[in-house]
């Protein structure tokens, strides 16, 4: 999925989430915020391109670095050059009526990562936000540059969650920025997840489903994803940063369950989880390419994310708990008051 295309996707989802079930934005109410869609877009070039849709405000003004660098009406597109480097871009969404949006480019561009993006930016079908620069999601550090860990530095990265198996985090082990903390959280710890090659293109499908529903409902998975979730509860000094090796499906499954707690729609959250294909397709391509065509057709499953990754996921959760919200009471510990409290923190509006 191309990046325009997952903006696009995610866009529309949001706005039919929100036509269903959000309830409609007071346009004198200082505290609703009345976007149903906005985005950041880098470009190869320097740019940015700037969408947004904000029903019942007549007006939106958008600044960088305190200064105007775009103007509309409810519904706007501006495409912003000439900004000056920074580690990341920050644009902030303000509208006539109701409350603004701090937003940037989800993807957070390292020399030594291919999939290392912010979790928020995401509308919830209530119509809140989710922080951007509070919880980040990522690939394997094992090749981060020193560059790049001072930039994870100035962005205030100072809890790091290894989501991988121990002979993984043996091989290619973490780079941490100076000063973060960090934790081994193994999804897989004491399960048979990946044991032995699979020999067929389905039975590498059937071992992604099958390892995504033990991270759902196996000791090793309920175990990380509690620290994961309870560390990033806990941490209020964030940003919290979680990963794996391809940062697609360990991280992936983390992903979409704190943004599922957050209350983002099922065809967003979607989205985000399938925007790796498109992040590590060089990466993934490269990989193939090298490969006789037999194993590369057993492989590409074991590369790829697919929505019945997830949805086996999602499946295991109905299966074992009944709800997402016994899920999260049940498998990950995280009661009405943790869960109050998350919401608090990363949403916004």
């Amino acid at each position: 999925m191309k990046k325009a295309l997952l903006a696009a996707t995610v866009v529309a989802s949001a706005l039919t989430a929100a036509l269903i079930t959000a309830p409609a934005a007071n346009a004198g109410d200082r505290t609703t915020i009345p976007f149903t869609e906005a985005t950041v877009t880098a470009g190869a070039d320097g740019s940015f391109t700037l969408e947004w849709k904000a029903p019942g405000t007549g007006r939106v003004e958008i600044k960088a670095n305190g200064k105007v660098v775009a103007k509309g009406g409810a519904r706007g597109r501006a495409v912003v050059t000439g900004l000056p480097a920074a580690d990341r871009q920050w644009f902030d969404f303000k509208p006539q009526h109701g409350r603004g949006l701090r937003l940037a480019d989800r993807l957070v561009k390292l020399d030594g990562t291919a999939n290392f993006r912010d979790a928020g930016g995401y509308r919830t079908s209530t119509g809140q936000w989710v922080r951007m620069g509070e919880v980040y999601r990522s690939d394997a550090l094992d090749k981060l540059t020193p560059n790049d860990l001072a930039k994870l530095q100035r962005l205030h990265v100072r809890t790091v969650f290894d989501l991988r198996m121990e002979d993984e985090r043996t091989k290619d082990a973490d780079k941490v920025p100076a000063g973060a903390a960090y934790v081994v959280a193994d999804v897989f710890a004491g399960s048979g997840s990946f044991q032995t090659m699979p020999r067929t293109p389905d039975e590498a499908v059937k071992a992604m489903v099958d390892a995504e529903r033990a991270m759902v409902s196996g000791a090793g998975g309920k175990k990380a994803y509690t620290q994961v979730f309870e560390g990033i509860e806990r941490d209020r000094a964030r940003s919290v940063l979680f990963h794996c090796t391809a940062g697609k499906d360990r991280t992936g499954w983390a992903n979409a369950a704190l943004l599922t707690a957050l209350g983002v729609p099922r065809q967003t959250v979607e989205a985000d989880y399938l925007a790796s294909n498109d992040y590590r397709k060089a990466a993934n391509d490269a990989i193939l390419s090298h490969l006789p065509a037999q194993q590369a057709a057993v492989y590409k499953p074991l590369l790829d994310v697919r929505p019945e990754y997830l949805n086996a996921g999602y499946d295991e959760v109905r299966a074992t708990y009944g709800s997402f919200d016994r899920y999260l009471k049940d498998g990950l510990g995280i009661d009405a008051r943790e869960l109050k409290q998350l919401k608090k923190d990363l949403l916004v509006g």
